[in-house]
Parts: structure tokens; C-alpha cells; sequence
């Protein structure tokens, strides 16, 4: 097909949307892989856990027991009730089951949200770096992202400052991702309740991905939902991926008002439908279970994270923040633009997997041009071997 003929062909929302940059270095590191290549994988940011058993023989059970046929769009009354119930134990909310949609993976829920918000024109406030597909997704919507640039001396932090000098007549929603990722960063309670106060004034809503939400290190976890008076104006966005080490499993979650839950809903039911009905009935005891696996996992997590950031210190040039919460670090690499034939983080990056073997994801696809994310969800041998990795090629650069 002939670019001419491609540009009548597909619709101009397409061209308003990249591949998912971890996607596609995913993939580049399946081919190595797959010609025998040796990776130290710090690319796709997916537990380097088991799903815990108890998960899934509830659905090895559903299965056994036929339970495989369709199920309300939304979600099982069971489900949708076990999610509210966990994140009003959790976080103190007071959701019912018809405000909250089941939804294949939390990516799912944060497009649907946006398209069911978001018209041409709106602007939606994005705290950078951000999750790849943030920007993209508000752009498949028509709206415009506003791209707000956080410091990385101040640990990459969003303030309700910060947000608050932002928003324009046309500020429609404000993403909110805590923690990050990319960067770890932690909005702290005071600015997290700040923005959602902020947002309920100005008849703006706060959408608040959730992914990382039990993965926070400072001991101090809140969701934006627990401010139960600014309830219509918020929209929490969760994902059992992370949380229960259930990346494939494709299980998240929406919790909002009823008419926006709703609107997701009819948006679901013209697209996926119903999430499979054994991830329904596996992921009931993921959030109704014992909550022990999650404990532990984030135990390890902080281990891996201290592991890699002591591994940094010995590669001269490579400065990081230290991450509160989910399981990345985002070094700063401008030292080593410009030397050795490197003209970008990009390229870095492609370096890095084609003569080193180490696999990362440049920061531009973050909203930054100056840093490489490496998810340290992986073995603790993994973290010592890339380290070493990559400390031997970046010496080599000078």
C-alpha cells in the first residue's frame, strides 16, 4: 500500500497514537531471545513473581466448574462488590458495586475513561515523565495533553502548586499517576488530597491510576478516593497486574460515579465485553484472600530497589533518584550523550541491547530526554549481572 492510499485509507484518530514504546523494546528483546541471546531483561515492567497459588486455583476451579460463559459487562456482582470491599478496607472509600466496572487490565479502564471524558479541544494535565501511553491515549480521545514538567532535583514530585498553575479554561481532567512510572515518585498525602480538592472546585476530574498503589515504600499509602466529598469529580483506576503478579491475566478495575461508570460500561460493551469470567472469579481471590503475597512481594521490591540503586553508584556518571514506590529506577544518562557515537537516550538504549544485552527503555518515551528506565522486577542475580553490564559498556564510552 502506497502511502497516499494509506493516508485515504485509515482514519486520522490512528495517526494520532505511536506503538507503546515498552512494547516495542519487548518485542526487539524477544527476537535476541529467541536467537539465543542472554539478556539482562530490565525492559517490560511485569513482577518477576508467580501469580500466588491460591489465585489460581479459583480459577482452575471456575473452569472445572463451567463457569466460562458470559457475565455482565461491568463485571459479577461478586467481583465488582469484592473490589469496593478491598478498597474500602484499604483506603476508607464508600464505593457501591454500580460504581465500579471490571475491565480487561487497567489500560482498558484509563481508555475508556478518557474516551468517555475527553472531547476535541479539552486539555488534560500530565505530569512528566509519564507512562507511555498517557499522551497517546489522550490523544486518540482528540484532547490535547498538557504536558507539565516535574523536577528531577525535587525527586520528580507533583504539587498541588504545580498543578493548580497549569489549568486553563479548557483543563478538563488531571492524570495522576502515584506511584510512577516511570520515576517511583510519590505525590505526597497532603498534595494528593490538595489536587483532588482542587479538581471537585473547579469542576475538573482527577483521574488516578492506582496501578502502583500497594507498591509504596513510605509507608504512607492513600487513594485519591478516600476524600469522600470530592467523589464526582474523581475516577480511580486500578490494575490487579502488579499488585497480585498478574500481568496476563488481564484484570483491572474503574471506581467513579455512577454515570461515568456507567458511560465506561456502554463503551465496554460495544468493545471487549465482559473481562473472561475465570479472571473474574480468580480475581475475587486475589482482593477477598489473604493480602500476605502482597506484603511480601513489596518486602522483595524494596530489596531489589536498594540492590540496584548501591549497583549505580559504582558506574562514574549514572546518577538516580531514589524511587518511593512500583518497581523502577530512572537514571539520568546526559553524561554519557555524546560520547562513543551516543546521540540519545534512544540510541543509548539500542546500544545498551545490540553490544551490551541490557535491556532498557529510553526516556523520550516518558516525556524526557535524558534518562532510561529499568524496571528492577526481576531476579537478584539479574540486577548484579546487568549492573555489571552495563557499568563495563558505559566505562567504555569515557
Amino acid at each position: 500500500m502506497s502511502t497516499a492510499t494509506a493516508t485515504k485509507v485509515f482514519a486520522d484518530r490512528i495517526g494520532r497514537i505511536e506503538v507503546s514504546a515498552t512494547m516495542a523494546i519487548t518485542a526487539a528483546a524477544l527476537k535476541l531471545k529467541s536467537e539465543g541471546v542472554n539478556l539482562a531483561d530490565f525492559g517490560a515492567g511485569e513482577p518477576h513473581f508467580n501469580t500466588p497459588r491460591h489465585i489460581k486455583d479459583a480459577a482452575i476451579e471456575a473452569i472445572e466448574k463451567n463457569f466460562t460463559r458470559y457475565t455482565n459487562v461491568a463485571g459479577t456482582p461478586e467481583i465488582r462488590k469484592a473490589i469496593v470491599d478491598r478498597h474500602s478496607a484499604d483506603f476508607g472509600s464508600q464505593y457501591t458495586p454500580e460504581e465500579c466496572v471490571f475491565t480487561t487490565g487497567g489500560k482498558l479502564a484509563l481508555f475508556n475513561a478518557i474516551q468517555v471524558l475527553v472531547d476535541h479541544g479539552d486539555e488534560v494535565i500530565l505530569p512528566a515523565p509519564y507512562w507511555v501511553s498517557f499522551k497517546d491515549i489522550i490523544q486518540y480521545a482528540g484532547g490535547t495533553p498538557v504536558i507539565l514538567q516535574t523536577s528531577e532535583a525535587e525527586n520528580f514530585r507533583v504539587t498541588a502548586k504545580m498543578i493548580e498553575d497549569a489549568i486553563t479554561p479548557k483543563t478538563k481532567a488531571i492524570i495522576l499517576n502515584t506511584p510512577s512510572n516511570p520515576s517511583g515518585a510519590v505525590v505526597s498525602p497532603k498534595d494528593l488530597e490538595a489536587i483532588v480538592r482542587l479538581g471537585h472546585k473547579r469542576d475538573i476530574f482527577v483521574l488516578l491510576d492506582e496501578c502502583y498503589v500497594y507498591l509504596n515504600f513510605t509507608g504512607n499509602i492513600v487513594s485519591g478516593g478516600s476524600f469522600l466529598d470530592c467523589k464526582e469529580h474523581v475516577v480511580v483506576l486500578g490494575s490487579l497486574s502488579k499488585t497480585y503478579a498478574m500481568t496476563g491475566w488481564r484484570a483491572g478495575y474503574a471506581l467513579g460515579p455512577k454515570a461515568i461508570i456507567a458511560a465506561m460500561s456502554k463503551l465496554q460493551s460495544q468493545s471487549t465485553s465482559n473481562t473472561a469470567s475465570m479472571v473474574q472469579r480468580a480475581s475475587i481471590a486475589a482482593v477477598s484472600g489473604s493480602q500476605e503475597c502482597v506484603a511480601e512481594m513489596r518486602a522483595d521490591y524494596i530489596k531489589l530497589r536498594d540492590r540496584i540503586l548501591e549497583g549505580f553508584k559504582t558506574i562514574p556518571g549514572l546518577t538516580c533518584t531514589v524511587p518511593e514506590g512500583a518497581f523502577y529506577v530512572y537514571p539520568n544518562v546526559k553524561n554519557f550523550i555524546g560520547k562513543g557515537g551516543v546521540t540519545s537516550a534512544t540510541d543509548l538504549a539500542a546500544k545498551l541491547l545490540s553490544e551490551a544485552h541490557v535491556v532498557v527503555v529510553p526516556g523520550e518515551a516518558f516525556g524526557t530526554a535524558e534518562h532510561i528506565r529499568l524496571s528492577y522486577a526481576v531476579s537478584h542475580d539479574v540486577v548484579d549481572e546487568g549492573v555489571r553490564r552495563m557499568r563495563e559498556y558505559l566505562r567504555k564510552l569515557g
